[in-house]
């Protein structure tokens, strides 16, 4: 049985079946292969798989980030961190870096990261000198981030597939994202130097002071959303309802950039890929329904096992095989094919769960950017004047520098849970 399933999923994700029918459609036909009981309880799982309270989080999350990137908060958010960095040797490098940041901490995407941010900033790179694989490498690796930093959804579906704490997620992703983020910024000196590209002369605190002004309101939602997670106000779905409240009433009455045309089809935008990540969670619940059930999980996690008890064997490789599956699936599938499986066997050995989380998601941005089909690499060719070699070419130091800041993440668990140890104690 185990064999025959693993061989049609794996023919059905060859063949390049949507993610839910490779799933969903093994499952099924390996149990009218192997077992007697009703296909009919695979729709039963379909829903009973999305009746999870952290799931609720998702659609709100995913259209405040639509609703802020149709508001304006892009160019406000780029010139506020250009004010910050910009003065250093490789600050536009920098500021590329930081603004994925800031604007991760608010879509939770990865794909509208690189877009919000290089559709502005990669004209201005190529101006001031920097080349281009350079340039288009550091957006989509920066662009990661929109994952890391919370609120992250792929952090959420790593909850919603585990039971896993949101808001210790959340808290590791702080951590971690800091440490992804450092690990770029001595290349981005490194080559303004080899680049010779000047730094921009240093603002005035009053230039410093009305940036923030004006990128405040956008910058408040990570604000609102964490600080009232941490502060015990609300639960993280609680956060994320607050969250689209706030957004509309900053888009629609503070910048006012957009008519209430296109901030509807920013709702409808959100809408539509709500429905993409919710059906590919509701036929991950009946994968892990039928590993469950049959014993399947207990034997792939004893398979894994058998090869070493080590954590530090173990998490190598988790890590090899995330980052080879990053190459042709994106991390919220990625997280629910694979998620329970190592947090079994991660939980056996001693594994602290959030800490796994934490490096899974890392990992899961790596494979936005690593060829042949890290989404970040398509969407970079949205950009005028870039195509898909050359995004690879230029992906491929940043690649390198992402290995980096995952071993220390994984091998050093402090850097991601430094902050659920003094919250939640341990």
């Amino acid at each position: 049985m185990v064999i025959t399933f693993l061989a049609l999923l794996a023919a059905l994700m060859l063949v390049g079946a949507p993610i839910f029918i490779a799933l969903a459609g093994s499952v099924m036909a390996t149990m009218s292969s192997f077992s007697h009981i009703p296909l009919a309880i695979v729709v039963e799982r379909l829903f009973a798989g999305l009746d999870k309270f952290p799931l609720m989080a998702i659609p709100f999350f995913i259209l405040t980030g639509s609703l802020m990137s149709a508001g304006g908060l892009s160019q406000r958010i780029i010139r506020f961190a250009n004010l910050l960095v910009g003065r250093f040797t490789g600050g536009m490098g920098m500021t590329a870096v930081s603004s994925s940041m800031f604007f991760g901490a608010i879509s939770g995407s990865s794909p509208a990261t690189v877009v919000a941010v290089g559709s502005l900033l990669y004209p201005a790179m190529r101006k001031e000198g920097y080349s281009g694989p350079f340039s288009i490498g550091l957006l989509v690796s920066s662009g990661s981030l929109g994952i890391i930093i919370p609120p992250s959804v792929v952090m959420i579906v790593y909850a919603a597939v585990t039971g896993v704490s949101v808001g210790a997620l959340f808290m590791a992703g702080v951590g971690a994202g800091l440490l992804y983020a450092a690990c770029l910024l001595p290349y981005c000196w490194y080559r303004a130097k080899k680049d010779g590209v000047a730094p921009m002369d240093p603002p005035s605190w009053r230039e410093v002071l009305a940036g923030l002004k004006d990128a405040s309101w956008g910058l408040g939602v990570p604000v609102v959303v964490l600080g009232g997670i941490y502060l015990g106000i609300f639960t993280p779905t609680e956060a994320a309802a607050v969250s689209v409240v706030y957004a509309l009433l900053v888009a629609a009455l503070i910048y006012r950039e957009k008519s209430v045309k296109e901030l509807f089809q920013s709702m409808v935008d959100a809408a539509t890929t709500t429905a993409q990540v919710m059906i590919i969670l509701a036929a991950a619940s009946v994968l892990a329904w039928f590993l469950t059930s049959n014993g399947l999980a207990t034997q792939l996690a004893n398979t894994i096992l058998s090869l070493s008890e080590n954590p530090y064997h173990i998490f190598l490789l988790i890590n090899v095989t995330v980052l080879i599956a990053g190459m042709f699936l994106d991390a919220s599938s990625i997280m629910v094919i694979l998620g329970p499986l190592f947090y079994a066997v991660g939980t056996r050995i001693g594994i602290d769960p959030v800490h796994l989380g934490a490096v899974l998601t890392v990992n899961g941005a790596i494979g936005m950017f690593t060829p042949p089909f890290g989404l970040n690499l398509f969407v970079a060719g949205t950009l005028e004047g870039v195509d898909y070699m050359q995004t690879v070419r230029g992906a491929l130091p940043f690649i390198g520098l992402a290995l980096i800041a995952l071993l220390l993440l994984t091998y050093l668990p402090a850097v991601s849970m430094w902050l659920p140890n003094m919250v939640y104690g341990g």
